[in-house]
């Protein structure tokens, strides 16, 4: 399995992107980030077929994740978003196709993609 994150930028605070990712069908799929300097932590993660969702509570009603298993895609709306959210963020899947919030449930990985959050 192979994933491909894209759809990272640089935008002001305040502002929106929405990264997409590859998504196997009955993969159980999540967002994670590592900032400069920190460790690897949790954004987001969905079941399949995309009827539970699981959120870090520092994105709860910021960021939005969703699946289309038609294309086989993966997305994390992200809005209003804050300079600490600067991150690479990476997706991950699973086979089991439940929610998980720990990224040593997760077996196969994206190479991440860039998020800047400008002041």
């Amino acid at each position: 399995v192979q994933l491909q994150a894209s759809g990272g930028g640089l935008v002001e605070a305040g502002g929106s992107l929405r990264l997409s990712c590859t998504a196997p069908g009955r993969y159980g799929m999540a967002w994670f980030r590592q900032a400069p300097g920190k460790e690897r932590e949790f954004v987001s993660s969905i079941d399949w077929p995309g009827r539970k969702t699981l959120y870090a509570d520092f994105v709860k009603g910021r960021f939005t994740i969703s699946r289309s298993d038609a294309n086989h895609r993966m997305f994390l709306q992200m809005n209003s978003l804050l300079p600490e959210d600067t991150a690479v963020y990476f997706c991950a899947a699973r086979r089991n196709a439940g929610i998980y919030s720990r990224s040593d449930r997760f077996e196969f990985w994206g190479q991440g993609t860039l998020v800047t959050v400008s002041s």
